[in-house]
């Protein structure tokens, strides 16, 4: 789960000057914060160079085989109603086969388990953990948002359950692990496989956007990749629907955006912001705002300098800076066109919005899944016993819980 808490101070808060891909980061499915208090990532010093050794992977863009048409005809038919495959979900604590740990956190992990020869990821929170780390509000915000939503591209929850230790979250099992994972192991990704990447996500955030939801957690670490290679949002402990703005400062440092750091009260605007940071990262390896500390990172965000590489797509660089606007009333995505002038831009010139949605786009890789549930893109987990059976349907006083309702 995520937390937001105050800006941190440097007594609580350190982050190594070491290469991102030799941290310990969480994972996209863990319940740990990644708020700037508690975060365990850090941007490395370096430039091109931030994935030592790496070379960049170049991917093609295509239409799958059954498609009818090429890329970039009719590139603006969307909005399309959401997917909805028609099913309804129903379980019982008792069908669940918990296999392994695919996930860890502050107050609880995500397990892989199986019921009815389906695979699913069940999170487990436990109650004391979350009412003393003040995550309440937080914990119910995401079952409700996630509840409320079906997107191609979004983590699907399924169920939900509480007991008088724990609360339950079953969610599809997305078995490609973390866009993060790739990355790395890439260096940085051309630009083909990062326009696809951004396309879909472009996809995800104008329909929370549509439903007025500020998602907040843009990053590698919380994109997974089915086993198609098509990407999925998942953690959505941040999340938070709007009526207007809210003033918490959440997030990890490296994305936050200018008005979450200076308590303006921030909107929809700081989710454009991070996708620039996000392609950037792709394209080069590593965020464009990065030091040894988060101070470090939000005075180099608040001035705006960025050292751009001679060798970045000028096309590229022209979207990142128009998604890297200080001025959130100037940013592209938050102006009165919406999602619509970010899908506009060039750089998405050779993207048909519709087909993509329908997942009619051929994804620059396609992970190594053997089987359904297959965990082998996830880091291992030392397993400890679970003992949640037992109490997990046993009765408590849901009069005096907070999770009553859960």
């Amino acid at each position: 789960m995520a937390c937001c808490r105050a800006v941190p101070t440097a007594k609580n808060c350190h982050f190594p000057a070491e290469k991102r891909e030799m941290m310990a980061r969480r994972t996209a499915y863990s319940n740990s914060p990644s708020c700037s208090c508690s975060s365990s990532s850090s941007s490395s010093g370096d430039n091109d160079g931030a994935r030592g050794g790496s070379q960049d992977v170049t991917f093609t863009l295509a239409v799958c085989q059954n498609s009818t048409s090429p890329i970039g005809q009719d590139g603006n038919q969307m909005p399309i109603p959401p997917l909805n495959d028609g099913v309804s979900y129903s379980f019982r604590f008792s069908d669940l086969n918990v296999i392994k740990t695919i996930g860890t956190g502050t107050f609880g992990r995500v397990c892989l388990c199986r019921a009815d020869d389906n695979y699913y990821a069940l999170k487990i929170m436990r109650i004391d953990d979350v009412i003393r780390l003040k995550q309440v509000d937080h914990v119910r915000n995401e079952k409700a948002i996630l509840q409320q939503i079906e997107h191609p591209f979004i983590i699907k929850l399924l169920w939900t359950h509480h007991s008088q230790q724990a609360l339950y979250m079953l969610l599809e099992f997305v078995a490609g692990g973390e866009l993060f994972t790739y990355l790395r192991n890439a260096g940085k990704f051309s630009n083909s496989a990062a326009v696809f990447y951004a396309s879909e996500i472009v996809l995800a955030l104008e329909y929370l956007h549509s439903k007025n939801i500020v998602y907040r957690d843009l990053k590698p670490e919380n994109l997974l990749l089915d086993k198609s290679g098509h990407l999925k949002v998942t953690d959505f402990g941040f999340a938070k629907q709007l009526s207007d703005r809210t003033w918490t400062l959440c997030g990890t440092p490296e994305y936050l955006a200018p008005e979450i750091i200076q308590s303006k009260g921030h909107n929809k605007a700081v989710d454009w912001w991070a996708l620039g940071i996000l392609i950037f990262e792709m394209l080069c390896g590593h965020p464009p705002f990065y030091d040894d500390n988060p101070f470090g990172i939000y005075e180099k965000i608040l001035a705006g300098r960025i050292e751009w590489p001679k060798l970045l797509d000028p096309v590229a660089k022209d979207l990142i800076k128009k998604l890297l606007v200080n001025e959130r009333s100037k940013r592209l995505g938050s102006m009165k066109s919406g999602a619509g002038d970010v899908k506009n831009h060039r750089w998405f010139s050779n993207v048909n919005w519709a087909y993509l949605y329908m997942k009619r786009v051929r994804p620059p890789f396609v992970p190594s899944v053997s089987f359904d549930g297959d965990t082998t893109n996830f880091d291992e987990y030392d397993e400890k016993e679970l003992d949640l059976r037992d109490e997990a349907d046993g009765g408590g006083d849901d009069d005096d819980s907070l999770f009553s309702d859960f």
